[in-house]
C-alpha cells in the first residue's frame, strides 16, 4: 500500500509540475534583438566588448540576443522574429538584394525597432559596392567624406534631453577616443538631432571639421523607431558609464512599440 500510495503522490507531482510549465512559462524571452557585427578589421575588438556587454544587459533583462556577421539569412520571415536591429558597426553596402529589401520594409513599417552605431554611416562607393541611396536617405541624406585617423578626445553636447535615450546623460560628456567621421553635409535638415559634437573640443585638434556635426540623431519619418549613435570605434567605449547609459536607453526605447 505504501508504495502504491507513493507512485499516487509521485504521479500527482509530475502532473502538478507539467500545469504549471504549461500555464507559467516564466522562462521566456522579453523580445528578441537582431545584432550585426563584422567578423574582422579594426572595429573587432569594439564588437567583442559589445558583445559581453550586451549578453551581460540581456541576461538581467529577459531578453534574447543573436549575432550575425553578414546578411545572408536576412529576408521578411527572418527578421519577423525581431523586434529591434542593431547594426553594431556594420556596414551599409555589400548586402544581398533580398536581405536590403526585407531591412527597408521592416524600417519603413515600423516591424520593430533600429539602433545604429558607428560604421552604418559609411555611405559612399566603397569595395566596389555603389552607395545604397534609400540608407542614405533614412541617415538624413548624407554621404561619408572623411574621417580623423589619429583619433581624437571631444566633448558631445545634448541638444534634446528630453529624448529618452538621453535619459540620466549629462548635458555634455566627453568621448576619450573616436575617429570622428564628417559627411558632405550635415544631416539636420531632414533628421532629429539629438545630440552633437563640439569641434573645438578635439584634442589633438583636427582639421577634419564640418562645422555643423551631429553625432547622435533619429529620422522621425521611418515608422519604426530609429537612433544612431556615431560613437562605436574603440571597446574603451564600454569604460564610459555614461555611453553604456546611451546604449541601454536606446534599447529599452526602441523595442517600445
Amino acid at each position: 500500500m505504501k508504495n502504491q500510495s507513493g507512485m499516487r503522490l509521485h504521479k500527482l507531482f509530475l502532473l502538478l509540475a507539467f500545469l504549471l510549465a504549461a500555464h507559467v512559462p516564466v522562462c521566456s524571452q522579453a523580445y528578441r534583438v537582431l545584432a550585426m557585427a563584422e567578423p574582422g578589421g579594426h572595429h573587432i575588438e569594439y564588437s567583442k566588448a559589445a558583445k559581453v556587454w550586451l549578453d551581460s544587459l540581456a541576461a538581467k533583462n529577459n531578453f534574447a540576443v543573436d549575432y550575425i556577421s553578414n546578411t545572408d539569412p536576412i529576408n521578411d520571415t527572418y527578421l519577423a522574429s525581431y523586434q529591434l536591429i542593431i547594426q553594431l558597426d556594420y556596414v551599409p553596402y555589400a548586402w544581398k538584394p533580398a536581405a536590403a529589401a526585407a531591412f527597408e520594409k521592416y524600417i519603413q513599417e515600423g516591424k520593430g525597432g533600429w539602433i545604429g552605431f558607428h560604421h552604418a554611416t559609411l555611405l559612399g562607393e566603397f569595395d566596389g559596392y555603389k552607395i545604397w541611396p534609400w540608407f542614405a536617405d533614412f541617415m538624413g541624406g548624407i554621404r561619408y567624406k572623411n574621417y580623423i585617423p589619429g583619433f581624437a578626445s571631444a566633448t558631445v553636447r545634448v541638444e534634446d534631453r528630453k529624448h529618452p535615450v538621453m535619459a540620466g546623460v549629462p548635458a555634455s560628456f566627453l568621448v576619450q577616443k573616436e575617429e570622428w567621421y564628417s559627411y558632405d553635409k550635415s544631416p539636420r535638415p531632414n533628421v532629429h538631432v539629438i545630440a552633437s559634437v563640439d569641434e573645438s573640443t578635439y584634442s589633438p585638434d583636427s582639421k577634419v571639421k564640418m562645422g555643423d556635426h551631429p553625432v547622435i540623431w533619429s529620422n522621425p519619418k521611418m515608422k519604426a523607431k530609429n537612433v544612431y549613435i556615431f560613437m562605436g570605434h574603440s571597446p574603451v567605449l564600454f569604460e564610459s558609464v555614461v555611453y553604456k547609459t546611451m546604449f541601454k536607453n536606446a534599447i529599452f526605447w526602441a523595442v517600445k512599440k
